[in-house]
């Protein structure tokens, strides 16, 4: 009798090279790019690779919304699962016009390394809607997210997949989205998604989570590059959930924040932004174009400042291949996820830009995530020091690892946290063994 043992090295199984991406490549081709890199330097077979590769989960629905006028619209909307092998996946929940098949595939794989990355016990999932929220209204958008909660009801649960907010979505949404996965079951279950008000379960801390843990890693990034953070200068791409308190808590910190920008236009002062003025300006007019002490500059213009820090907190792709040349910022520390494209990462390398990749720098909110779930299991609630403090020591503790990785392999950031992430998943993969 012959017994077949895996093996992420097997010789008959030769390593499929990756494919060289282009300087606009989509988030899912940068994603099978990254990953087939980290499969190279990690000599796994390609067995095993296109195991990694592929999603395990994907899911497509129509959802039939009822409009205020009597009329019915279809919509779309998708949830896959990347990864399980470290757990029940985990993953946002997007309201995007732009929201397609292959995003949400590649945010899904971009999640399993995060929460490797982080040491967080779930694997990675990802869902979106096809939609512009701000052309519905607040009734339309209930009955959107209950209908396509009940669509996905069969793959989620609080020990399946677990989603929480993202692009278009807040804790409003997964308060919807909770009570209508409760009525189906007959209970209440807070732990089927996060990101919840904590009327409803939801975790002190966790709305400005994602910031935080952004510019935790960004002031030790500062440091890295011999940059003292009071008196440092930054610019924030996107001015949503996270790029707003990443540019609060930067200023809190002491580096002058000089250019903002959200879909609508951007904006400079080379003195510093007042944030908290500027966080009512938004609030009172729905974008930080016109806010007083400031000049209008271009969007593409916000990215290629000469300051200490860019953080791109918006979409993906924003840095590429066309204008990562005129990026003059010596740290970039990604807060959204796949703001760089492959290429623009080689040129950043070439210039000697430090750049902290999304599954580390932006890891926060699935952080703190998983401390809401903790504490939904458990029914047991922390206090916000609390939960601060773990979150800092979390985002600090991947931080110096990555940098130790990187240092002893010879790899960007970038590339020691995926390779990290990567064997992580890999070697639970493998620990676990193939069904049947």
């Amino acid at each position: 009798m012959t017994t077949t043992v895996l093996s992420p090295h097997d010789s008959s199984d030769s390593v499929q090279a990756p494919v060289a991406p282009s300087a606009d490549a989509g988030p899912w081709e940068s994603a099978q790019s990254q990953l087939a890199s980290a499969v190279r330097t990690l000599g796994y077979s390609s067995g095993l690779h296109q195991m990694l590769a592929r999603p395990r989960r994907e899911l497509s629905v129509s959802i039939p919304l009822r409009r205020d006028d009597g009329s019915v619209e279809i919509l779309t909307g998708y949830r896959v699962q990347h990864n399980f092998s470290r757990g029940p996946a985990k993953g946002g929940l997007r309201y995007s016009p732009e929201v397609s098949l292959d995003e949400v595939r590649a945010l899904a794989m971009w999640m399993t390394w995060k929460c490797a990355l982080l040491d967080v016990p779930y694997g990675g999932a990802k869902g979106g809607i096809t939609i512009d929220p701000r052309n519905y209204s607040q009734q339309e958008l209930e009955r959107v997210t209950r209908r396509y909660t009940s669509e996905i009801l069969p793959v989620i649960g609080p020990e399946k997949d677990i989603p929480a907010p993202d692009i278009g979505t807040d804790e409003q949404t997964m308060a919807w989205m909770m009570d209508t996965y409760s009525v189906n079951v007959g209970y209440t279950v807070p732990g089927v998604v996060t990101g919840k008000p904590v009327s409803v379960g939801g975790s002190l801390g966790r709305a400005s989570a994602t910031s935080r843990g952004v510019v935790h890693v960004a002031l030790a990034a500062l440091r890295q590059a011999g940059i003292t953070p009071a008196g440092s200068t930054a610019a924030v791409q996107g001015f949503g959930k996270v790029g707003a308190g990443a540019a609060e808590f930067l200023a809190e910190a002491g580096v002058a924040v000089v250019a903002v920008g959200d879909q609508y236009g951007a904006i400079y002062n080379a003195a510093g932004l007042e944030i908290k003025a500027l966080t009512e300006h938004v609030r009172e007019t729905g974008s930080v174009v016109g806010f007083e002490g400031s000049e209008a500059i271009g969007s593409e213009e916000l990215l290629e400042l000469e300051v200490d820090l860019l953080v791109p907190a918006a979409v993906e792709g924003v840095l590429h291949g066309g204008n990562a040349g005129r990026v003059r910022a010596k740290v970039i520390v990604e807060g959204a996820n796949g703001p760089t494209t492959a290429a623009a990462d080689s040129v950043f390398r070439e210039n000697g830009v430090l750049v902290v990749p999304d599954i580390l720098a932006n890891a926060g909110g699935v952080i703190v995530s998983y401390f809401e779930w903790v504490q939904g299991n458990q029914a047991y609630w922390w206090t916000a020091a609390e939960v601060e403090e773990r979150l800092e020591q979390r985002m600090l503790a991947a931080w110096e690892n990555v940098l130790a990785v990187a240092a002893r392999r010879g790899l960007s950031l970038r590339e020691a946290a995926t390779v990290t992430a990567v064997e992580r998943v890999a070697e639970a993969h493998l620990t676990r063994g193939l069904y049947p």
